[in-house]
């Protein structure tokens, strides 16, 4: 399994919010860049980015800090966060991304999504943030009533890398990972699946690992700052 740790991004600070409020925000890095090749020195083989902003926005708002992160180091990240038209996911791709994650659109224009993953093979996954089962969107802002489940399966012929599962009531939380819901859509799609949300201790990773689906990795934030999670601890756990 994959480490990734995750540096998100709020009007151009590495950030983590509670639950997904933006209004509950903690500052843990006044340098995304610093954070991201810390995060590679240690051994980190890939990154998670989003950009806060520009979930809620629509649009990229936090590029300069991206931009910065992807010149300081040389291992593969993705983003999400504001990614909603096949412009802007190509003039990432075009930056140097290795993923794009799009969230939103999976919803409220699946056929881009498709025509996305077919344009750039390997480098398109769906980001699904839910709450009690149904997806949200817009930066969590809204919920839908469409299942988890049945939107990851509606992408399994689509070609779509990976799909990042968030259980939003768990995010930056600190209460543990949705084991059992991350497994069942890991073990119900063939699409790679990426848990995210409320790890916050080495035994969550072990659960994880442990849980009985082929999970592809897992996403880290809060639980890697505060020093709950040791980095290379974690990263020993997760090796196959």
């Amino acid at each position: 399994m994959i480490l990734y740790p995750a540096i998100d991004l709020k009007d151009g600070n590495c950030v983590r919010l509670y639950k997904g409020e933006m209004d509950q925000a903690t500052v843990f890095n006044d340098d995304p860049a610093a954070q991201a090749r810390a995060f590679q020195d240690a051994g980190c083989e890939w990154l998670h980015l989003v950009d806060l902003n520009g979930a809620f926005a629509g649009a990229p708002v936090n590029a300069p800090a991206v931009e910065a992160i992807l010149a300081a180091t040389d291992v593969p990240a993705q983003l999400g966060g504001g990614i909603r038209d096949m412009a802007t996911i190509e003039r990432w791709l075009d930056k140097g991304l290795a993923r794009v994650i799009l969230g939103t659109v999976a919803v409220e224009n699946p056929e881009l999504v498709r025509a996305a993953a077919r344009a750039f093979p390997g480098q398109v996954a769906v980001g699904i943030d839910a709450r009690d089962g149904r997806v949200a969107t817009k930066g969590w802002a809204e919920e839908t009533d469409v299942m988890v489940t049945d939107l990851a399966r509606s992408f399994e012929d689509a070609g779509v890398a990976a799909i990042i599962y968030t259980d939003i009531n768990r995010d930056g939380a600190m209460q543990g990972p949705n084991v059992a819901a991350t497994a069942a859509l890991a073990n119900a799609v063939s699409i790679p699946v990426i848990a995210s949300g409320g790890v916050s201790s080495l035994d969550d990773l072990r659960a994880l690992k442990a849980c009985g689906a082929p999970l592809n990795g897992v996403i880290s934030g809060r639980a890697l700052y505060d020093g709950a999670i040791d980095l290379a601890e974690a990263l020993e756990i997760l090796k196959d």
